[in-house]
């Protein structure tokens, strides 16, 4: 059957066609920020974790990397809890072993947190039931391997076991990897904070990241998932940077040079907030010359906490010693 296309023919006056068009408003042009350039201390064994946020052009909050182990989420309905992937953390779950007893890690399957900040990707996974309005413990035992340090020395072995999450508060008990010193502690959420950090060292001590809006960039070493040839995966640890999750998103633009990208750019660009977006490849490693080349030609949009749009790159990897573990940037407000 062949279409049937119907023409409707309409008679515009020529004052009727003048009187639906508006005077042309005019746009006050926008003014972009200064373009700001600053290096960002990790240092040469990667120790520090540093949270930047471009609004104030500051590093808000640096810790050492080995400071903490787990994380406690405060979000209103947050439940997870996730291991220090910059230590390369990895955990096993035994089951409804007790805790306090010595257990046999052999054959056991180990997972890592993955670096895209996705919720239903974690190591630990889903640890309780619901019980109500509370979540209590699905009984399993957790080992926890620590990881390493920045000298690259093992940090050590500890069991875990959540006990439940009650009142804006997580109870969990920590013993050492034979079974010995059980102990219990409690985290409190922070509602103004991303996550509690804590530390298996002492127990008493907790860090609470900056506020959530506080910051828009987290320079540190993470674990990623990689790939062999053979299209095997493996973890990796690697420097790089990683978003503030949920508050943050950024766009990858290889094609304009950074001096050509201008507000208007941010149009053409399809924005992400997955945590690792930026991560860490915006540097290459020369086993030739034995040491990193930033890709200057890469360069992002990032959409901070505030809403604003930059433009940021990265200039170099080395200090004025020729250390590395010092990235520096350059950005502009859009």
């Amino acid at each position: 059957m062949k279409p049937v296309f119907r023409i409707v023919t309409f008679l515009v006056l020529p004052f009727l066609a003048a009187s639906c068009f508006k005077e042309d408003v005019k746009v006050t042009p926008h003014q972009p920020g200064n373009t700001i350039i600053d290096t960002i201390a990790l240092t040469a064994q990667y120790k520090n974790q540093v949270y930047y946020d471009l609004g104030t052009k500051t590093a808000v909050f640096t810790n050492l990397r080995k400071q903490w182990d787990l994380s406690f989420e405060c979000a209103a309905n947050g439940w997870h809890v996730r291991l220090n992937t910059s230590c390369f953390m990895y955990s096993a779950d035994m089951g409804t072993l007790d805790i306090g007893q010595p257990v046999d890690t052999t054959g056991v399957s180990w997972r890592f947190d993955t670096s895209n900040g996705k919720a239903d990707s974690t190591a630990i996974g889903t640890w309780f039931t619901l019980n109500e309005n509370d979540t209590v413990s699905n009984g399993h035992l957790l080992v926890i391997n620590r990881g390493l340090d920045e000298l690259g020395n093992p940090r050590g072995m500890r069991q875990l076991e959540i006990d439940s999450l009650s009142n804006n508060v997580f109870y969990f008990r920590v013993a050492n990897f034979n079974g010995s010193n059980v102990k219990s502690y409690s985290v409190a959420r922070n509602s103004l904070a991303n996550h509690i950090l804590f530390t298996f060292d002492s127990g008493s001590d907790v860090v609470t990241e900056p506020a959530n809006h506080s910051w828009d960039l987290l320079f540190s070493q993470y674990t990623t998932l990689l790939y062999t040839d053979q299209g095997e995966p493996y973890p990796y640890l690697v420097t790089g940077v990683l978003l503030n999750p949920e508050l943050v998103q950024v766009a990858q633009d290889s094609l304009d040079p950074f001096e050509n990208i201008t507000f208007e750019t941010v149009s053409k660009l399809s924005f992400s907030n997955q945590q690792d977006k930026i991560g860490y490849d915006w540097k290459f490693y020369s086993f030739d010359t034995g040491s990193y080349t930033v890709r200057m030609n890469l360069n992002y949009v990032i959409r901070d906490t505030e809403g604003f749009y930059y433009k940021f790159r990265f200039l170099g990897f080395y200090n004025n010693k020729g250390e590395k573990g010092f990235p520096s940037i350059e950005y502009q407000r859009l």
